[in-house]
């Protein structure tokens, strides 16, 4: 495993046939808001038009006396056209592809109906062949063989006998709905529909929703979550972006020998909630710097997604997943790729807070991405180019995301440190060495420093390739950056930039390469992309020769 340091979710029957207008009148009252001033049909009436409507053409409709309905949705145009959706029983059982919607005129009168299968229903016997355990066997193996490698838990299976309408001709069938949970406590779940005569599949789909929440984070605002229904619980998964989810480690650390070998994780509940709005935007409740993570996890996605067409970390359509609140005042995040997940620490409270600001989730991911692509190896030269790569392109992610609360800026970190911590931000890209320890320009002994300060050099190449040399302020912030050369370094924008050093990693560079390298690998990139003699590969020379890489 390796740890990247900071690396900083109204029935009726129609029984024979014999409904009666009263009854009709009466249920439809008990549903029925007032009248509108327009003189409109109302729910009351159109329920009743409809039933009318079903006494007259329940032949056409193949409706027959052993069958019973039941109104699921009324709506009534502004014109008054009424449409009444019905779901349908047959012989007391629930009918697969048995719905249909009524449609009648202003005046009441019958136009037609659309129904999800125009077969008639005519079974010999509703006396199963397959009895109900057996039917629950077989959908649990059915859950099992799509979780292929996960040990489930808690599984529960519940039939209900059924007609199936839906797949071809009529027949009588067991739908079980199976649910458990996976090695993580994330919640999976899978209907299955059984032939009750034969045992065999007649078809199965995943029984988990997407739903649209909100969540208060920490350090971006309210924010708008993809997280998944089960039931009348939500859970803090996007389904939308390959399953990525956020979980508690409730304070438990990995147990590990030395730094770097992990013989087991901390655990990581994914988060649940009630009403789908997540947070309160402090740190008082866990679920917001949760949300902050969620919401990392989704911008960094969209960014690679948006920009360079990548789907997910991996580019398999795979998600990631977050652990949060991990270790006692950890201050710390990282990125695992054994487990594909990021983990933040809820840092001391004094220099450092919760570890999980946007341009920090960007960061995490990034390290996923490098590990899939060039793989620098994370040690000299290449580890600095690593942690550089999760910087200039995490800072990247901060600017794509558009972020009001948190706007786009070069200062690495800003978001999490404290007054305590001495400066206003974990690095800075226009002159790292202003937090004291990172180099500016390239020198034959900065392999030898911490990653995380060799970097300093491809950071102070990669604002100067977008912004340029020299004093400006940007989005409110003063920057200033030098040069080793004196020489004046005209920038290109940050989306240039992006994909110059993309093309860069995922085409040209490999483990072992170092600044030399780096500096080959995005001059061909900008030759591929605009041109050997355009000015965007001039600049690129030029932003290297400034910080002293020739």
């Amino acid at each position: 495993m390796s740890r990247i340091r900071i690396d900083v979710r109204g029935s009726r029957r129609l029984a024979a046939l014999g409904v009666a207008a009263t009854t009709a009148t009466l249920l439809a009252s008990a549903l029925s808001p007032a009248a509108v001033a327009d003189d409109r049909p109302t729910r009351a009436d159109a329920i009743e038009n409809a039933a009318s409507a079903l006494l007259k053409h329940a032949a056409s409709l193949q409706l027959t006396s052993a069958e019973g309905t039941k109104v699921r949705d009324v709506i009534v145009d502004s014109d008054g056209t009424q449409h009444v959706r019905y779901d349908r029983t047959y012989r007391h059982l629930p009918v697969l592809g048995g719905d249909f919607v009524v449609h009648v005129a202003r005046d009441g009168a019958y136009r037609n109906a659309d129904r999800a299968t125009r077969s008639k229903i005519s079974l010999a016997s509703v006396d199963p062949s397959i009895p109900a355990p057996k039917a629950a066997d077989l959908a649990a193996n059915a859950l099992r063989a799509v979780n292929l490698g996960e040990t489930l838990k808690k599984l529960t299976a519940k039939p209900q006998l059924v007609v199936d309408a839906l797949h071809g001709a009529p027949k009588l069938a067991w739908r079980t709905d199976v649910v458990a949970q996976d090695s993580m406590g994330n919640p999976v779940s899978r209907t299955v529909l059984t032939d009750a005569h034969t045992g065999s599949q007649i078809d199965a789909w995943d029984d988990i929703e997407t739903a649209t929440g909100d969540g208060k984070s920490l350090y971006s605002g309210t924010v708008p979550l993809q997280t998944t229904q089960s039931g009348s619980t939500y859970q803090l998964k996007d389904a939308t972006r390959g399953g990525t989810y956020t979980g508690d480690a409730a304070g438990q650390s990995d147990l590990c020998i030395l730094t770097s070998i992990c013989i087991s994780r901390a655990p990581s509940t994914v988060f649940t909630d009630a009403d789908n709005h997540w947070g309160d935007g402090t740190s008082s409740d866990r679920a917001s710097a949760a949300v902050d993570a969620q919401y990392g996890t989704n911008m960094t996605w969209d960014f690679y997604k948006d920009v360079f067409g990548r789907n997910g970390i991996g580019d398999d359509g795979k998600g990631s997943y977050n652990r949060v609140h991990y270790g006692n005042k950890y201050n710390n995040a990282f990125w695992d790729d054994s487990c594909f997940c990021m983990t933040y620490g809820d840092g001391d409270g004094t220099t450092l807070g919760p570890m999980v600001g946007l341009d920090v989730a960007g960061h995490e991911m990034t390290h996923g991405v490098t590990s899939k692509t060039a793989a620098l190896t994370y040690s000299g030269e290449s580890g600095g180019l690593n942690e550089a790569t999760s910087d200039i392109l995490g800072t990247l992610v901060e600017w794509h995301a558009n972020n009001s609360s948190d706007p786009g800026d070069y200062l690495i970190g800003e978001k999490i440190v404290r007054p305590g911590f001495g400066a206003k931000a974990l690095r800075f890209m226009d002159k790292p060495s202003k937090d004291g320890q990172s180099a500016d320009y390239w020198s034959s002994s900065v392999g030898k420093l911490d990653v995380h300060y060799s970097s300093g050099v491809a950071n102070h190449f990669a604002y100067l390739l977008a912004e340029g040399s020299g004093a400006k302020t940007i989005n409110g912030v003063s920057y200033n950056s030098p040069t080793s050369n004196g020489k004046t370094v005209t920038g290109i924008g940050r989306d240039k930039l992006g994909q110059i050093w993309y093309r860069a990693l995922t085409v040209y560079m490999t483990s072992s390469t170092d600044y030399a390298g780096a500096r080959t690998a995005t001059l061909n990139a900008a030759k591929d992309l605009y041109g050997a003699g355009s000015a965007e590969y001039d600049a690129v020379g030029a932003a290297w020769s400034a910080v002293n890489v020739n």
